[in-house]
């Protein structure tokens, strides 16, 4: 891969590195940390990294963390897994996000938007009464600190609400979304044992209702641990017998009080994609998470109070998480409920432009559905407040950028980004002062010393390697719920390199710096002894009008030889004949290498994927080799089940 010198696609004007929050922080930091006031970027994060205890002091001093006792040290250990941040420190999560509603009460801090596509605001003195009521009526069920609060709730502001009141007690929160099937949420929801759950009668999608009430039905038979059921009426259906009232929960007048807890204190539990065997249920801190955040949201990203922040998300996805730390730093967050293209594939960008977003992040699927589906952002739309675009959930193509640049504006920051679940935060992405390259991430994160290694933990540059994090960042998991040994905790992320962090994605780190990722390396392509990323494949194949997806999988045999074949979706009206055949194979060969050409290309009804979006190449390879279904897959986290009948079928036949 030439890593040469190519031309950036855009680069940010000296004003706006100016202005930027991360140049005020670099000579805020040079000042009083010794950090380095000349170099950019590049010799800030490496500052950040070797001086790691300092930086993070740094950080919470530049953004006036509130610790109500204060720290020893800021790294008790630096071990991982077990790094101890901030020991002795005290704080709550809750109260940094609501400090904006002392100076700026009637605000929007939520801008709320469903298929209407009409905003509603919830103002920042608003948001902080419900919280202050809603915490109130929690601690008087009998809500102590520690216990779980569980939510299936869509992208709403109750859910906001929800999530900040059980932080202010001190409980855990944990969320799944509502078009989650029961067996899904129970496969998440009873291993925390959940006290409360917060619950909608249903969901509107795609221009119709989803009626949840049997599933609640289900959830509350099946969570013996529930004290309490709050009913959230969307679809305005009448509280089931012994279910609590959202609104008489939330209509006093009552002043938040906020739990003072430890740092390490657990503040919410996510769920990995769970493809095979019950998810991960992963744990973060309440001071992780303000820290980690406060950092990616504030330097990053480049947000405070005027910013507008809108992340297309479900609550069953990490990137929800990160929304409403938007209001940590002052910013009003947009939420929106409702399917991604309705009432066309236009929608996002109709929301972008109604709430004024500055900031819009979206999964790198819908830009690419996008450009397929021939939308014009800015001929049809008002973007002009829009900064930055960002994009998750699997890697960018370079075609993805170029039409972000062609379409959206030619001065647009493009960012794409790569974290995880794990952290929930970015390990690479996004920084306001430096070029952007087309098909690259800019640059690792601040505190986070992200390399590409090889299999004896060389680093690597300019060579395809494993992402690997050699030092600890503050909202990795204090744990996972259940491990008790944390032994599933260790072998996830330090099995392969003893104390150092492989995250399961194959990268390139480039000598200018920036990132490129290739995939996950635990379903990467080995052919003839090169390794491949399955982006790679999927950004080439999929600029082909015929093919609507597509999912490639690299199977060893018992015999030696390696079969790699490629399934394709079509389009409507296409078919896969002879023609297409050539082109997919050929368009592959030119553009990668022959080595990545398929054995043979499949015509699938469709790819399946995890119930956040992603592929599911790993299960489906699983069947491939034989597995039995309820072996190679876990069927509570899939959008379509009955898609994976017919790869089952076709290793059937292939046996």
């Amino acid at each position: 891969m030439s890593t040469a010198n190519p031309l950036p696609l855009w680069q940010p004007d000296p004003e706006r590195i100016a202005q930027a929050r991360i140049t005020k922080f670099q000579s805020w930091a040079a000042e009083h940390h010794g950090a380095p006031s000349a170099g950019g970027y590049f010799a800030l994060h490496r500052w950040s990294v070797d001086q790691l205890d300092t930086f993070w002091k740094a950080v919470t001093e530049s953004f006036d963390v509130r610790f109500s006792t204060p720290y020893a040290r800021v790294l008790g250990d630096r071990s991982m897994p077990g790094a101890e941040w901030f020991p002795g420190a005290t704080l709550n999560y809750a109260e940094h996000a609501l400090r904006a509603a002392a100076t700026r009460a009637d605000e929007p801090a939520l801008l709320y938007v469903d298929e209407t596509h009409e905003p509603r605001p919830v103002t920042w003195s608003e948001l902080r009464r419900q919280v202050g009521s809603l915490a109130a009526e929690l601690r008087a069920l009998g809500v102590r600190p520690g216990d779980r609060v569980s939510g299936y709730l869509p992208n709403v502001p109750q859910a906001v609400v929800a999530l900040l009141a059980t932080a202010a007690v001190g409980a855990v929160w944990t969320s799944c979304a509502p078009d989650f099937g029961a067996r899904s949420v129970l496969d998440r929801f009873q291993q925390v044992e959940p006290v409360v759950l917060f619950t909608v009668d249903g969901y509107r999608y795609g221009g119709k209702e989803h009626d949840r009430r049997e599933v609640v039905a289900e959830l509350r038979r099946e969570l013996p641990t529930l004290r309490a059921v709050v009913h959230i009426p969307l679809l305005g259906t009448e509280a089931p017998e012994g279910a609590l009232e959202w609104s008489a929960l939330t209509s006093a007048d009552t002043e938040p009080v906020f739990e003072q807890v430890p740092f390490a204190h657990p503040l919410w539990v996510l769920y990995s994609s769970g493809t095979t065997g019950l998810p991960k249920a992963i744990v973060q801190s309440q001071g992780g998470i303000l820290v980690e955040h406060l950092k990616q949201l504030g330097l990053h990203c480049d947000l405070g109070p005027g910013d507008r922040f809108f992340w297309y998300t479900s609550t069953g996805w990490m990137m929800w998480n990160f929304l409403v730390s938007g209001l940590l730093t002052g910013t009003t967050i947009v939420l929106y409920d409702g399917s991604p293209g309705y009432p066309d594939t236009g929608a996002q960008w109709r929301v972008a432009e109604r709430t004024g977003a500055t900031l819009y992040g979206t999964s790198a699927a819908y830009v690419m559905a996008c450009r397929k589906a021939g939308v014009h952002p800015s001929r049809d739309f008002d973007l002009s407040a829009v900064r930055c675009v960002a994009t998750t959930g699997s890697p960018l193509p370079p075609d993805g950028f170029g039409w972000l640049h062609d379409e959206v504006r030619d001065d647009l920051w493009i960012a794409s980004v790569s974290g995880g679940t794990d952290v929930c935060s970015c390990f690479a992405g996004a920084v306001p002062t430096l070029p952007v390259y087309t098909g690259e991430l800019q640059a690792p994160g601040l505190g986070t010393d992200l390399q590409s290694w090889d299999p004896r933990g060389n680093p690597l540059v300019d060579e395809v390697g494993e992402l690997v994090v050699t030092n600890p960042m503050p909202s990795m998991p204090i744990y996972f719920w259940n491990d008790p040994d944390g032994s599933r905790y260790h072998d996830s992320y330090f099995d392969t390199y003893p104390g150092v962090w492989r995250h399961g994605d194959w990268i390139t780190v480039t000598s200018r710096g920036s990132v490129i990722i290739h995939g996950r390396s635990d379903s990467t392509l080995n052919r003839q002894g090169v390794r491949m990323g399955s982006a790679d494949i999927y950004e080439v194949v999929e600029r082909l009008p015929e093919i609507k997806e597509s999912l490639v999988i690299g199977i060893e045999q018992p015999d030696g030889g390696y079969w790699m074949p490629l399934f394709v979706h079509l389009a409507p009206g296409a078919v896969l004949d002879e023609a297409l055949l050539t082109r997919i194979k050929q368009a592959i060969r030119e553009q990668l290498s022959p080595r990545h050409v398929p054995d043979e290309v499949i015509e699938v009804p469709g790819v399946p994927h995890t119930l956040t979006g992603k592929r599911i190449e790993v299960p489906v390879k699983r069947l491939l080799q034989g597995a039995p279904l309820e072996k190679a897959v876990n069927p509570g986290s899939i959008d379509n089940l009955d898609l994976l009948s017919f790869y089952e079928e076709l290793a059937r036949k292939r046996a």
